[in-house]
């Protein structure tokens, strides 16, 4: 798992050339005019999913991981929490779906605060769980930017 800020993103850019062009996405886009729904950046490789939602409580929430993409998560309005953990240490309660190229988990992990101008990376051996309120509940934001492993 990596996070940062996005203005420092050529630091990342040498983890694979998908990755720098999915950041360049990040850096070149207005983000804030993208409406809900799915983009392509490059076709079977990269894509953005935009969604718009409601933080709430961490135990209403399921941990998750990913085997086929890489997950940079940004947010665009809003903020939340999202735990984060070594995908060892969790123990699966819904099997991978190939399909959605999903699986959900249950377990414990750290927390970290997402907010506009910062980035989270989560590869396939990390489980992450994204969408948990802070102090209060907030309406967030949010583009994933899938990358093909």
């Amino acid at each position: 798992m990596i996070t940062d800020r996005l203005e420092y993103y050529n630091i990342y850019t040498r983890i694979s050339d998908r990755i720098a062009n999915a950041l360049m996405y990040l850096l070149t886009t207005d983000l804030k005019s993208l409406e809900k729904g799915t983009y392509i950046v490059e076709e079977d490789e990269i894509f953005a999913q935009v969604s718009e939602y409601v933080t709430k409580p961490a135990d209403e929430l399921k941990w998750e991981s990913h085997f086929k993409f890489v997950d940079i998560q940004v947010i665009i309005e809003g903020e939340e929490k999202i735990g984060f953990a070594p995908l060892e240490r969790m123990r699966i309660i819904e099997p991978y779906n190939d399909e959605k190229d999903i699986q959900f988990l249950s377990g414990k992990g750290d927390y970290l605060t997402a907010r506009p101008g910062s980035f989270t990376m989560f590869f396939p051996h990390d489980a992450h769980q994204p969408g948990i309120a802070t102090e209060g509940f907030s309406k967030v934001k949010k583009v994933v930017l899938k990358v093909k492993v």
